[in-house]
């Protein structure tokens, strides 16, 4: 692993100028896009609740995604050095916002990956697992509120 300093380049621009910019609040779109060299680019804009496209990503689902991504390698990780052997892996990831007058907040993030494990290896273990993950997740341990794991570990069958 590289420890130290690393960096992220990402550029964002929008592209939701209808014509005359932002000269109303129903006159402009919340269109975007994200990109970075080499990848693809990623179609964003603002929650429909605040006049956005609902078939492009928000911010808001962009972190809950990162939440649950970061966790997942961070878990995939630590079972490929404990020796369990993961088959299968789904998270139906859940983030809570509350909006208010001075604006709103992500509150809580859910995580709650269903894990498949080879058959004969720890159910135990891939759960707990599943805790040293959270401690290592660089989105949790960057965020001020509280991401919570509720897993299910099965075992394959055969």
């Amino acid at each position: 692993m590289a420890y130290g300093e690393h960096n992220y380049r990402v550029a964002v621009a929008w592209t939701g100028n209808r014509g005359t910019g932002t000269s109303g609040y129903s006159q402009y779109g919340r269109e975007y896009t994200i990109s970075a060299n080499g990848k693809p680019d990623i179609p964003g804009s603002s929650d429909p609740a605040f006049r956005g496209d609902a078939s492009r990503w928000n911010p808001e689902d962009l972190l809950v995604a990162a939440a649950s991504a970061c966790h997942k390698l961070w878990y995939l990780h630590l079972c490929a050095e404990a020796g369990v052997r993961v088959v299968a892996y789904v998270d139906d990831a859940h983030g809570t916002m509350l909006d208010g007058p001075t604006g709103g907040k992500l509150t809580h993030i859910e995580l709650r990956p269903r894990v498949t494990i080879k058959a004969g290896d720890d159910l135990a273990l891939a759960r707990s697992l599943h805790h040293a993950a959270h401690d290592k997740c660089y989105i949790a341990n960057s965020v001020n509120f509280p991401i919570t794991c509720e897993p299910v570990i099965e075992s394959a069958h055969g």
